[in-house]
């Protein structure tokens, strides 16, 4: 099973945008992992526009 390269790109952008992290550091990551990250970032994104 491939993963769709559009939802990649995504979640390479989401995570670059917010961690500021490299591409070669955000592709070295497990899918489950990059995965998780994009979960928590939205998390965090979410929390701070209730506040705000």
């Amino acid at each position: 099973m491939t993963y769709a390269t559009d939802r990649l790109h995504e979640e390479i952008a989401y995570i670059a945008y917010h961690f500021h992290w490299g591409l070669d550091d955000i592709l070295d990551l497990e899918h489950a992992d990059r995965r998780r990250y994009t979960q928590h970032v939205a998390e965090l994104v979410t929390r701070a526009s209730a506040k705000g």
